[in-house]
């Protein structure tokens, strides 16, 4: 008679992926976004851990969350196990006869600087699929399963960050609204909700006064911010490398001589070299 023993298992792969997640960032709220779900479910996560291990992993207090000792042991080995996970992912994801090549970039950056370029790429590479997602911080490489990730970010030299164009501002508006006539102290002033410092960085940058660089309408979206200036509501900060298909066919114009840099590059950011598709740094190269 065959005998069926019941094994032993082990913890849901779920619990431990939370784990890893919450580890690393040693904060629940950073891991549901990275995971995409909410910290409710990767303190439940957690929980169905710590009882199936019969430990506390982390302490809870009104601050956030650290790792006990017991957790603190466990985090290198929980990931190099998920990032050899995400290594055989890639690996099996490229076994495919259909390649697809998949592209992260801030939304401004997908909506204003990429068209025009991927148009470009898409007809060097015509047998491969390009697919955009649009995300306000850049993906984890080593884990998601995208191909690029184009942000602005300080590339502090790293092989993987490569700068394409540096970030500069200037203000920009619609051609009727007289840029040189503008007075800054009383125009109303364009925000992108992400960049609420815009104004207040290029008034102290060149010495331009603004008594009060936060007034004016706020969007969530910069691309919104750029019709609005479009349309003679305002005065935008303009990201000269977001705007310059704006700039070049008239539809803006600058509303000062004066520019400045806010030290940081519109940059490619690529797996690491043993992670890349062999087309990546061709796809890169066509970027500039």
């Amino acid at each position: 008679m065959s005998v069926a023993p019941i094994r032993p298992k082990g913890p849901p792969l779920n619990a431990m992926r939370a784990f890893e997640a919450a580890a690393r960032h040693v904060s629940f709220v950073a891991a549901a976004d990275e995971l995409c779900v909410t910290p409710g479910a990767i303190s439940q996560h957690i929980k169905t851990l710590e009882d199936w291990a019969g430990t506390s992993l982390f302490r809870r207090n009104a601050q956030g969350v650290e790792l006990t000792k017991a957790g603190a042991s466990l985090v290198s080995r929980f990931t190099l196990a998920f990032d050899a996970m995400a290594y055989a992912t890639r690996a099996l994801r490229n076994l495919g006869p259909d390649v697809d090549f998949h592209i992260a970039a801030l939304p401004s950056v997908a909506q204003l600087w990429l068209p025009g370029r991927l148009s470009k790429i898409r007809a060097h590479f015509p047998l491969i699929n390009f697919s955009v997602t649009a995300m306000e911080t850049p993906p984890n490489l080593s884990r998601e399963l995208f191909d690029l990730a184009i942000f602005f970010d300080d590339p502090k030299g790293s092989p993987d960050n490569l700068p394409i164009c540096g970030d500069v501002l200037v203000p920009v508006c619609a051609p009727g609204l007289k840029a040189r006539d503008l007075d800054f102290q009383t125009a109303t002033l364009l925000h992108d909700q992400t960049w609420a410092d815009d104004w207040a960085l290029w008034s102290k940058e060149t010495g331009t006064p603004i008594d009060d660089s936060r007034r004016g309408p706020k969007f969530s979206l910069y691309s919104l911010a750029v019709e609005e200036a479009k349309a003679g509501v305002g005065v935008l900060i303009g990201h000269l490398c977001l705007i310059e298909v704006a700039l070049a066919n008239g539809s803006l114009e600058r509303a000062s001589e004066h520019s400045c840099n806010t030290g940081r590059s519109l940059c490619a950011q690529m797996p690491d070299e043993t992670r890349r598709r062999p087309e990546t740094e061709q796809v890169v190269s066509l970027l500039y």
